[in-house]
């Protein structure tokens, strides 16, 4: 039976701080486009308030998240138990998008290790949070973090990264501009 709060507990804080992955979920406000579904990991999530998170957002092969936010603010997350007691917990909010030089970037990059290919981060104010069983999650076993993503930006450097960022991040695969239009025009 799911369970709804308008907040995030010191239960669900200590859920959430446990897990190795979560699910990022956003969509445009056309139903003709396509809804983004993007798994993340690396240490990356992090609860700001019980109403507001945040996470670093690597450059990708493309910047979904950014681009229906910067259009209709709604994204939802996901937190699975894949060890341990079952359990689901989705976060509900608007989010926005922090690009280094804005204003925020000070304060929020300080929480993360920031990367070359720190791309932006992702702040989202929870309006409401959901939990359920979980009980068809399958168990798996966390083994450790991949390292590709790493060696791939330090192999292409700042220069390719912001090359990289300029051909595939600046709109999404529907067209929708992203946050990164900012830095870009520039």
């Amino acid at each position: 039976m799911p369970k709804f709060s308008d907040k995030i507990s010191d239960e669900h804080l200590n859920f959430i701080e446990k897990q190795h992955m979560f699910f990022v979920s956003t969509a445009p406000l056309n139903s003709e486009e396509h809804i983004n579904l993007s798994p993340k990991g690396l240490d990356t999530f992090r609860v700001l308030s019980p109403n507001r998170v945040a996470y670093m957002d690597f450059t990708g092969s493309g910047n979904e998240t950014s681009a229906h936010l910067l259009e209709n603010g709604r994204i939802t997350f996901m937190l699975c138990a894949f060890d341990g007691p079952p359990n689901i917990v989705r976060l509900y909010g608007k989010g926005y998008t922090v690009l280094p030089g804005d204003a925020k970037w000070d304060e929020l990059s300080k929480l993360f290790t920031i990367s070359i290919n720190t791309r932006q981060i992702i702040v989202a104010d929870i309006d409401k949070l959901q939990t359920s069983c979980g009980f068809g999650v399958p168990f798996y076993e966390f083994t450790g973090e991949r390292d590709f993503l790493q060696k791939w930006a330090e192999k292409k450097g700042t220069e390719g990264i912001k090359q990289y960022q300029a051909d595939n991040n600046l709109y999404s695969i529907d067209g929708l501009p992203t946050a990164l239009q900012k830095i870009s025009s520039k």
